[in-house]
């Protein structure tokens, strides 16, 4: 991981099915879409699905935080991108934005509180210390940089 890695970025393009009765995005797809590019960016970074099955681990949401600024309609592109804010013990917080890419306008904001998981019993487990070194290294680096 690099201090440039804490970060991931995705476009999406709004469809149909996202909707609400307005014909906006429905605010639960917000949701979705923040734990989406938290995938997307764990995957990215080698700590996905593989890795979390050869360590015995998962990841479960804990709590969402949402701000929501206004509303996005049907085709429209958005920007996600969500950083790692902090890691310790058995949780991981995320920030995420969703931002419409033709204006840069914010839509909403998501922040993510993770829980690291025994994928035996799904009890909480402190999170692999490879996982916590790798992000503490980046801090380290982004603070000299």
């Amino acid at each position: 991981m690099s201090m440039e890695r804490l970060e991931h970025s995705e476009l999406w393009r709004v469809r149909t099915f996202e909707l609400d009765s307005n014909g906006h995005v429905n605010n639960a797809v917000y949701l979705n879409y923040a734990e989406h590019v938290a995938t997307e960016h764990a995957e990215a970074l080698g700590y996905g699905r593989e890795w979390s099955e050869r360590l015995g681990v998962a990841w479960a949401v804990r709590e969402h935080q949402i701000v929501y600024h206004r509303p996005a309609g049907y085709r429209e592109l958005l920007r996600l991108t969500t950083r790692i804010q902090g890691m310790s013990g058995v949780r991981a917080t995320r920030y995420t934005e969703i931002r419409r890419e033709s204006d840069g306008e914010l839509l909403a904001e998501v922040t993510t509180q993770w829980v690291c998981i025994r994928a035996s019993d799904q009890r909480p487990t402190r999170i692999p210390a490879e996982l916590v070194k790798g992000y503490a290294r980046d801090i380290a680096a982004g603070e000299d940089g």
